[in-house]
């Protein structure tokens, strides 16, 4: 429009906001690798190229490859052999490495395990709910099959827990959410543990025998439930399940995150 005032000239670029950092070579190299990983073109257990290979294909010198390598290591997607006959492996992203990051969050702010445990029963009881609104044929048959390992006769002892962990886990798991998958595998992480040291320090007692004996129950009844559609029922029993079960492990001599796995 005519007579108006001309736009002042943008500013020059280094006016504009905080320097940004240009990322190193290495870490360019390992995002790329990274990307092929977690999209699926390099398989699980399969060999990366030589180092040779590599260097060639990146135009990067050994020593940014090997700074690469070193970022992806520390991710656990691949694993490294030294020597003549070594080479570098990939690993599939697991959540067992995410629960140790987040492990040591929560070491760091002194988080209590009663909130772990808290945070079990406001994410676990609705994904029962979520269940049993939706589970097919296949989600029974495999919660029935899960439950088959609990009868098994013997000691209270790690397969006992190791047996109760696993149906925890496949009920967040048959709800197909994969994100609830990541989180609650972060949170199963460090319950185990502090199941295991309850366990251990009331192995053989008449407190132990009967909490094992209501989580047995539960599971039993919540698998009726979820069978019968009847998502509330369902839901209302696993928050009780949860809570007791928060209120027997949390009495002891651990109490923080910190305890059990600093």
């Amino acid at each position: 429009m005519s007579g108006a005032p001309p736009l002042d000239p943008p500013p020059a670029p280094q006016t504009i906001g905080r320097q940004v950092r240009v990322p190193k070579m290495a870490e360019l190299v390992a995002a790329h690798l990274r990307r092929q990983i977690v999209r699926g073109e390099l398989a699980a257990g399969e060999a990366l190229p030589s180092e040779t290979v590599l260097m060639e294909q990146f135009q990067v010198s050994r020593p940014t490859l090997r700074e690469a390598f070193r970022v992806l290591e520390s991710e656990s997607l691949i694993t490294v052999r030294r020597g003549a006959h070594g080479g570098a492996r990939v690993q599939l992203p697991n959540s067992e490495v995410a629960a140790r990051y987040a492990g040591l969050i929560l070491e760091y702010r002194g988080t209590t395990l009663e909130d772990v445990y808290e945070a079990r029963v406001l994410v676990e009881s609705p994904a029962v709910g979520m269940l049993a609104r939706d589970r097919t044929t296949a989600d029974l048959e495999a919660l029935r099959t899960a439950l088959t390992a609990h009868a098994e006769p013997g000691p209270h002892g790690q397969r006992n827990l190791d047996a109760h962990s696993r149906f925890h886990a496949l009920l967040v798991e048959l709800t197909g959410n994969q994100t609830l998958r990541v989180l609650m595998g972060m949170v199963e992480h460090i319950i185990m543990r502090a199941d295991w040291s309850r366990a251990t320090a009331d192995v053989g007692s008449p407190e132990l025998e009967r909490a094992s004996r209501k989580g047995f129950n539960a599971h039993h009844r919540v698998v009726d439930l979820i069978a019968a559609g009847d998502d509330v029922g369902a839901e209302r029993l696993w928050r009780r399940h949860l809570t007791e079960a928060k209120d027997y492990l949390t009495r002891g001599d651990v109490s923080t995150v910190l305890d059990l796995l600093g």
